[in-house]
């Protein structure tokens, strides 16, 4: 009776801590990368965040007698990481050398919205409230693109928007045609993929990380790896398990929150009233997405 006790006990006593890692530590990491761009290119420090986080996430599956992804995982991880990773961090990261790190998660934020769209060609079809709410977000983006922001940096406007296209189809795909392994050894196999188109592509384009690295952006970088990669996908697959999707999801509509206020806060980042508004209008769009979630039985 008390070992019953204990294994119903241990999952709900975890479910708020779990929450908080994917809130706070996944709202922060847009700061954090642009801390670490002081010292490392955006697609190099992407590139080898994910490497280290895949090889010490393989490392943890190996000694616990994990199994590895068949040939197969693997094909599917490369293509994932490479739509996700590669071009959605690698251009991430890119876009924040020209907008403020909070503006750049609010945008973000859309990626509800894209995934919904990006369903439709997987015979996906979203219910009312998800259609409500990719309307309310297309606005809401709308109006930030407007701000002076975005309208001064047309390059940073494509990077981010491709970023976000990329990220939700790979998740799409993720889900449907192109599954990964099971677990901790998906998020492993496609970081790992990933890492490695994204430490190509700083090779291409000539990257040159400042060494020694600066004491915040070697601290930023290490965030990122330890914090971002390993503790947050650690909470977020535990939400998944042991939470409903929509909970488990919510961290869609809290991360730009917490990124505009520590961008401001920390990062002296300026964000006009307009912009505030536009991010509302975003998070509002993305709640009613979840929401819409919630009630559809496939959720």
């Amino acid at each position: 009776m008390n070992t019953a006790a204990l294994s119903i006990a241990r999952p709900r006593s975890l479910l708020v801590p779990a929450l908080l890692a994917c809130y706070l530590v996944w709202g922060s990491t847009y700061l954090a990368i642009r801390l670490a761009l002081a010292s490392f290119p955006p697609f190099f420090q992407m590139g080898s965040r994910f490497l280290v986080a895949g090889i010490l996430l393989f490392g943890w599956i190996t000694l616990r007698g994990g199994t590895w992804p068949t040939a197969r995982q693997w094909a599917h991880a490369a293509v994932v990481g490479a739509l996700m990773l590669g071009l959605g961090m690698g251009l991430t990261a890119s876009a924040e050398q020209h907008v403020g790190s909070g503006l750049v998660a609010a945008f973000i934020a859309v990626v509800p919205m894209l995934v919904g769209l990006w369903g439709l060609l997987f015979g996906q079809r979203p219910g009312r409230l998800e259609v409500a709410g990719m309307a309310v977000g297309l606005v809401g983006v709308l109006l930030l693109v407007r701000g002076a922001s975005f309208g001064g940096s047309p390059q940073a406007l494509a990077g981010i928007a491709v970023a976000t296209l990329a990220w939700s189809l790979g998740s799409v795909l993720s889900t449907t045609r192109l599954p990964l392994a099971p677990g901790a050894a998906g998020f492993a196999s496609e970081m790992l993929c990933g890492g490695v188109v994204l430490v190509a592509a700083s090779l291409a384009l000539g990257e040159q990380p400042q060494w020694p690295p600066q004491p915040m952006a070697a601290a930023a970088w290490l965030y990122l790896v330890l914090a971002g990669s390993l503790v947050a996908f650690s909470a977020y697959l535990y939400l998944l398990r042991h939470a409903s999707p929509a909970l488990a999801t919510s961290y869609a509509f809290v991360n730009p929150v917490i990124a505009l206020a520590l961008g401001v806060s920390l990062g002296a980042e300026v964000v006009s009233a307009a912009e505030w508004s536009a991010c509302g209008v975003i998070l509002a769009g993305v709640v009613l997405i979840v929401r819409g979630r919630q009630g559809r039985p496939s959720a």
